[in-house]
Order: C-alpha cells, then structure tokens, then sequence
C-alpha cells in the first residue's frame, strides 16, 4: 500500500532540506519526482544526486509565487509525463524580526512563497489531480501552532497552511483529493541553522524540550510524506500531523 510506482509527485522548493528529504522518500517508493524551485542549478544537482540513489527524478525551473511559471509548470508536467498524482507544496522562508520590526514588503514576501505559493499552485495542479483523484501535502511548521516573537509573519503563514489544507480537503473530498499537511518541528536544515546563529541559546532550547533528545533530519519526513502519498492514507484527509520528535507535547 506504500508503493508509489507509476505516480507523479511534483515537490515545491525540493532542492534542499525537507523538501530533499521527501522527495527522496517518494522517489525511493517509487514515483517520478519532479523538483520545482527558483534555483535551477540548484534543482539539477539535488535530482541528479536521486537518480544516483536510483529514483526516477527531474527538475524544472519555477518561481511558485508567479502564476503563470506554476501554470507552465504543470502543463509542462502534463505534456511530459501525461499525470500529476501527488503534489507536496514545501517552498517557504522566513525574516527573522520581531513584529514590530518586519517591514511590509518582508510580510509579503514570507506570506506569498510560504502560503499564497500553495493556493497557486493548488489551483492549477487541481484539474492534474482531479482525473484519478490524487493528494496534497502541505508543510506547516510547529509554528502553525506556537507563537514566536521572530516568527510573525512565518507563524502567520504556516498557520495559514492549516487552514488552507482543511478547505481543499473538504472541497476536494469528492474528486477523491486527500489533503493533509505536516508540521515539521526543529530540523536540521540550512534554514534553521540561521536561526541557531541569529537566536542565542536556541539549540540548548530545543534539545531539552524536544523528548526524541536530537534535532530531526530532512530524512525523518520522508516517511510520512510516503504514508501522506500512497493509498495507505486514502481515508486521511483535512489533518495536520507534527513530526517533531515531540516538541509540541512536552
């Protein structure tokens, strides 16, 4: 029920971090993987470093905040390969300031890559998904659930995330469309590895809160992001999962 074999999983910002780590899952059940980010040269490397590892994997170009390049996108995804039958919406950043601090264009700029990039590409992946039904995964953050006094605008935008992810569950329910997100806790990324340098003390933090004892690893999503695509969840929908060793429970 974990094979992913003859599926089509496009993955938002899947060059690096959680997005990698996913996408690596996915390929390794099987699925042609299709890395969708800005940074093409980066997207090349990190599908070349999968079809090493043995996944059918490819990249194209896309700034996920332009309606038009994710209109491409997806037709360029449909002329190639024929189906769309999972997508991951990944892509996110964050301005680490507090509230007071963040400028407009900041705000913006967090809430369009991180939350308006899913409605987008939502939208235009739907008629994809509808065919023979298909999943959604979107990624949240603990942050969906927390307050930050550095993370206004990312909180906001994650929190967003969930209540996006329970409005196309319940409208695509009937076009058999699971839509669940996930909420990643303190992972290992390049990401977060800013936040150590920026948040004094954060590590310390984290690793006493966090019961699992560690920070996580892109690889630690790649299996709910397998369970979250395959059929195995085909009565899951409209959830928002923590992986997060923890974190949100103690």
């Amino acid at each position: 029920m974990f094979d992913l074999k003859g599926k089509v999983a496009v993955v938002t910002g899947g060059n690096g971090g959680i997005g990698l780590g996913m996408a690596r899952g996915l390929g390794g059940a099987g699925a042609l993987v299709v890395i969708a980010a800005r940074n093409e040269e980066k997207s090349r490397e990190a599908a070349h470093e999968l079809r090493k590892e043995g996944c059918n994997a490819h990249a194209i170009e896309c700034d996920v905040t332009d309606e038009g390049e994710v209109q491409r996108l997806f037709d360029e995804v449909s002329n190639r390969f024929g189906r769309m039958d999972i997508l991951v919406n990944n892509a996110g950043t964050t301005v680490r300031k507090r509230p007071q601090d963040l400028e407009l264009h900041e705000w913006r700029y967090v809430m369009d890559t991180n939350l308006t990039s899913a409605f987008i590409c939502c939208k235009a992946a739907y008629p994809l998904l509808q065919r023979e039904g298909g999943k959604v995964v979107n990624i949240g953050s603990m942050m969906s659930i927390f307050g930050a006094a550095y993370a206004s605008a990312y909180g906001a935008s994650k929190g967003g995330i969930v209540q996006f992810t329970r409005s196309i569950a319940t409208a695509w329910a009937p076009d058999n469309i699971q839509c669940n997100a996930v909420l990643p806790g303190w992972i290992d990324t390049e990401l977060t590895q800013g936040a150590r340098e920026q948040v004094a003390g954060l590590n310390e933090r984290v690793l006493a809160r966090t019961p699992a004892g560690r920070w996580g690893e892109p690889a630690d999503l790649a299996g709910v992001a397998v369970f979250l695509a395959s059929s195995a969840s085909d009565f899951v929908t409209g959830t928002a999962i923590p992986v997060d060793g923890g974190y949100s429970i103690s």
